[in-house]
């Protein structure tokens, strides 16, 4: 199980990097540009490395990636969208509450709820509700919104996987640009064609989804969905520090409270597992 582990915090961390870059981008084509910019520049690149037509899909396997592709085009239309009124670390917080909720319903153990409490607790504290501040509502739905459609992504993405792995990674990208790429071209049209927007585009696209989505795959292929929705509450605490190193977001002493938390709760959850796996296989 630690291979898949590692790739999964390997994955995070390439996605939140390129999300505070994509951030910058901002005033340059805007959030649906960039959600439009990554995602089919990703698309491109997945399809050219796993060459998918090579394999025949039967009806049932491509329904999956279809879904599967709606609910990834849609998380990253509604994150990028809540960018813009709110900050990073934030907003994944918000959005969290997919992969725990997939987590909570999917769990069958006591022990498994403890280390989900504490996760909550951790993301609660990420949240600035002792701030003067309030969170912009607009941005806070979308972040919501992205969320369910994790949640989704999680579900569908594993029943893809489970019938085509990269090759559903690279389908379902190609129909998640599909999905992204008409508000992309409606809102910026041929700025989304100049060199500097292909550029950045590239980059946050290979950072931001052709790797870590395909690293998340391998993941979801060999571990629990349980085991897979609460490691991923370490994604707040890598956020903060992208944003922190990428957008000069400095972290409170009580954020760091804060990502203590959810990394206690991952490692809890994920030792919980390894020493269930045993009996689980016997």
């Amino acid at each position: 199980m630690l291979l898949p582990l590692l790739a999964l915090v390997a994955g995070m961390v390439s996605i939140q990097v390129g999300a505070a870059l994509a951030k910058s981008l901002f005033p340059v084509v805007g959030a649906s540009g960039v959600t439009a910019l990554r995602v089919g520049i990703s698309a491109l690149i997945l399809v050219a490395a796993w060459r998918p037509w090579r394999r025949h899909l039967a009806l049932a396997d491509a329904r999956a990636i279809v879904l599967y592709g709606c609910a990834l085009g849609a998380m990253n239309l509604l994150f990028y969208q809540s960018l813009r009124t709110i900050p990073l670390g934030i907003a994944v917080a918000i959005e969290f509450v997919g992969p725990l909720s997939v987590a909570l319903f999917s769990s069958r153990r006591p022990g498994d709820f403890a280390w989900i409490g504490l996760s909550v607790i951790g993301l609660g504290l990420l949240l600035p509700l002792h701030d003067e501040a309030a969170i912009d509502p607009l941005g806070a739905a979308c972040a919501l919104a992205a969320g369910v459609c994790w949640a989704l992504y999680i579900v569908f993405g594993q029943r893809a996987g489970q019938a085509h792995g990269g090759q559903a990674v690279s389908l379902g990208m190609a129909v998640a640009a599909l999905l992204a790429a008409p508000f992309g071209i409606v809102e910026e049209g041929v700025k989304l064609l100049e060199p500097q927007a292909l550029l950045t585009g590239l980059i946050v696209a290979v950072m931001s989804s052709a790797l870590p989505y395909s690293l998340e795959m391998y993941g979801l292929r060999r571990l629990p969905r349980q085991v897979f929705g609460v490691t991923m509450s370490l994604e707040p605490a890598v956020a903060a520090l992208a944003a922190l190193a990428v957008l000069g977001e400095r972290l409170s002493l009580l954020q760091s409270v804060a990502i203590g938390c959810v990394i206690a709760a991952s490692a809890g959850i994920t030792l919980g597992s390894r020493r269930h796996v045993p009996a689980a296989d016997a």
